[in-house]
């Protein structure tokens, strides 16, 4: 299984369980909903830390957050 959540220092904001390695496709689907339960900057909710992982690094997905 993987298990993809996303904390905020109020709690879970979103969280995924999947019986499979994440693909590219799969992470982008899972910022995308994501994103429904994040707020624009400055507010509360509204800024997305990742690592440097690969899948991290897609310029779509780049895209999909900043014009949110």
């Amino acid at each position: 299984y993987s298990v993809l959540p996303a904390v905020s220092l109020d709690g879970i904001l979103h969280l995924d369980i999947q019986n499979c390695a994440y693909t590219a496709v799969m992470f982008n689907q899972f910022i995308d909903v994501l994103l429904d339960n994040m707020n624009p900057y400055p507010q509360k909710n509204s800024v997305i830390v990742m690592d440097n992982a690969s899948i991290h690094k897609s310029p779509y997905l780049r895209v999909m957050i900043e014009e949110r």
